[in-house]
């Protein structure tokens, strides 16, 4: 489904931009950015688990810059940069979300059912653009209140839903040493504002 104004030559309003990642563990169900440079921290720093439709090992962790790596072709970090600036020239940002449909139990189970039921985590989001949803402010960024985001339809067991939203801290300080090692590949072109979000995260997170 797609707005059939997609192609408006004057362009068309943009919300919410929302990275979508594929982790087990770690990531919560759904993530606000504080603001733009946050959000495009969030990005930057996007990780997901092979499958087996990939080739070679299944559940390697995999960089995925804005989910774009196959598709960008020149210095990612020039792209974080082209990211950043845009946010200086654009009048009403977008705010940026990440989602993770795929986060598991110690038995491998999805703790999110996923498919239509993902609309809920869009409600949010819609609701969120517009001021008409609560959130609770984490290390992460801001997130529902587990205890207000099921309205008894989804059935969900609470422990299920408190670790859908779940900030593992230690998993948290490797996952940022992983990030430091990751830019320290493109050396002096790296722009300084991803670098400072990933060291606000660490103080966040103390």
């Amino acid at each position: 489904s797609i707005s059939p104004e997609w192609e408006k030559p004057e362009g068309v309003p943009i919300s919410a931009i929302l990275f979508g990642c594929r982790r087990s563990t770690l990531v919560p169900l759904v993530c606000e950015a504080f603001n733009w440079q946050h959000g495009v921290y969030l990005g930057a720093t996007l990780t997901s688990e092979t499958t087996a439709a990939a080739a070679g090992a299944t559940g390697v962790i995999r960089r995925d810059p804005m989910a774009m790596v196959p598709f960008c072709g020149y210095n990612m970090a020039d792209y974080f940069r082209h990211w950043l600036d845009m946010g200086k020239r654009i009048k009403n940002l977008p705010r940026i979300y990440r989602v993770n449909w795929f986060r598991t139990d110690e038995n491998g189970k999805f703790l999110w059912p996923g498919f239509g039921e993902n609309i809920r985590v869009l409600e949010w989001i819609i609701k969120r653009c517009s001021g008409g949803a609560n959130a609770v402010e984490t290390p992460l960024g801001n997130m529902p209140d587990p205890n207000q985001f099921d309205d008894g339809a989804l059935s969900l067991p609470k422990e299920s839903l408190r670790e859908l939203f779940a900030i593992d801290g230690e998993g948290w300080k490797h996952a940022i040493r992983s990030q430091a090692e990751f830019f320290a590949k493109f050396g002096d072109r790296m722009p300084a504002e991803i670098i400072e979000e990933k060291r606000a995260l660490g103080k966040r997170l103390r």
